[in-house]
């Protein structure tokens, strides 16, 4: 499996309250919508919760402060994605993403990567 990973960190001029509202009630459903023309198989999102604990762990290791959450999203593998990056829908459902992404995420705060799962247990 391949997987995208999204380390995200809000908007200052957003809520907490309304930043995880609008990423799991609009922007959850919008990217449910683009599914086939991403070619994507799954779909996560992990809103941080428990700001106490994150702090005590943060601290106890030297950390920065936690993101305000990750997003997982999975192709069966490379040629899946590259399908869907290849094609004009694919492009068009991409965009209409970061534009959404652009209203309630600080992308220039946030990170993302490509990986490859390795289960261990």
């Amino acid at each position: 499996m391949i997987k995208l990973v999204y380390c995200i960190r809000k908007r200052d001029d957003i809520s907490e309250e309304e930043f995880h509202r609008y990423w799991l009630e609009d922007h959850g459903p919008r990217v449910r919508g683009h599914a086939k023309a991403l070619g994507a198989e799954r779909y996560v999102q992990s809103h941080t919760c428990h700001p106490d604990l994150n702090e005590s762990l943060q601290v106890s290791r030297g950390m920065s402060p936690a993101h305000d959450g990750i997003t997982e999203l999975w192709w069966s593998d490379r040629a899946a994605l590259d399908q869907a990056l290849a094609s004009a829908e694919g492009r068009d459902a991409a965009a209409d993403l970061i534009a959404d992404e652009r209203k309630f995420i600080d992308l220039e705060a946030s990170t993302l990567f490509i990986t490859e799962e390795h289960e261990i247990f």
